[in-house]
């Protein structure tokens, strides 16, 4: 589903304005990006499947994305007061909310703090913040920040961490161009703001309120994430009342691209039951 077929708002928000697309029609699906992510990252085929049955509502978080802010720093729970703004000025009563990494840790804020605003809850590759979580050795955590080196390297770089080395390979021949010129476009200042917010929430998080989420919940990873490793989604789905959980055999952090059509598919089936 090409761009041209999407609808484009600017939301004001506390600080900035958050843009986001909306593309397809059907129950409304607000969908969240990691860290350093953009809407326009997401696998094409992974969004048209889940457009051909959801009206998604895709968020740039503050700073990044053509979306504007401040320049103050900021935390998980502002993140989540910025999507939930998003869903009020849109007029929707009641949204899904699907996150990925760090947009698993706004979406879990935002089911807490506004419980009202949140229909069903669809969270990949993330996990519970707080003392609770599995963190990535530090190696792998100063990879994913660093910013060092040419565009190409870089790209490389973040592919091998998101993704098992023979996938990461076979991505990086695809996509390593246009992973690369996405990196050009990023603000460090921006990165670094953000990662403040990661390691705030590793410190707090939510992992003492998920008992009160009372939706229906997905939790999905895949079993060789070095990034957030996947044992934080049996921790989820222990703390989260009724929680579905999947996981994807040899899938990496970015697991989403590795399995676009059967994760869709899944999640559809979640979203209308």
């Amino acid at each position: 589903m090409s761009d041209s077929a999407a609808l484009f708002a600017t939301v004001a928000v506390d600080g900035g304005e958050i843009v986001c697309r909306t593309i397809g029609k059907g129950r409304p699906l607000v969908v969240l990006n990691g860290f350093a992510a953009t809407s326009a990252d997401w696998d094409p085929s992974f969004i048209d499947r889940l457009a051909s049955s959801n009206q998604l509502i895709l968020v740039n978080n503050r700073g990044i994305g053509g979306s504007t802010d401040d320049g103050q720093s900021f935390d998980i729970a502002k993140l989540a007061d910025d999507a939930a703004r998003v869903i009020e000025t849109l007029g929707i009563q009641r949204a899904s909310v699907m996150g990925w990494s760090m947009g698993g840790f706004i979406a879990q804020a935002l089911a807490v703090k506004y419980p009202d605003r949140v229909d069903k809850l669809v969270l990949l590759s993330t996990d519970t913040g707080g003392s609770e979580a599995d963190l990535a050795p530090s190696g792998v955590w100063s990879a994913l920040l660093d910013t060092s080196g040419a565009p190409n390297e870089q790209a490389r770089r973040l592919l091998f961490l998101l993704f098992p080395n023979n996938a990461a390979e076979s991505f990086y021949r695809q996509f390593g161009g246009i992973v690369a010129a996405a990196r050009t476009q990023l603000s460090v200042e921006l990165l670094n703001r953000q990662a403040a917010a990661m390691d705030a929430w590793h410190r707090n998080g939510v992992s003492s309120r998920l008992r009160e989420i009372r939706v229906p919940v997905l939790i999905a990873t895949g079993t060789e994430d070095i990034v957030i490793p996947a044992s934080n989604a049996l921790k989820l789905a222990n703390a989260i009342p009724g929680a579905w959980l999947a996981q994807f055999p040899h899938g990496g952090h970015a697991f989403i691209a590795q399995f676009p059509q059967t994760l869709a598919n899944l999640i559809n089936v979640f979203l209308a039951t």
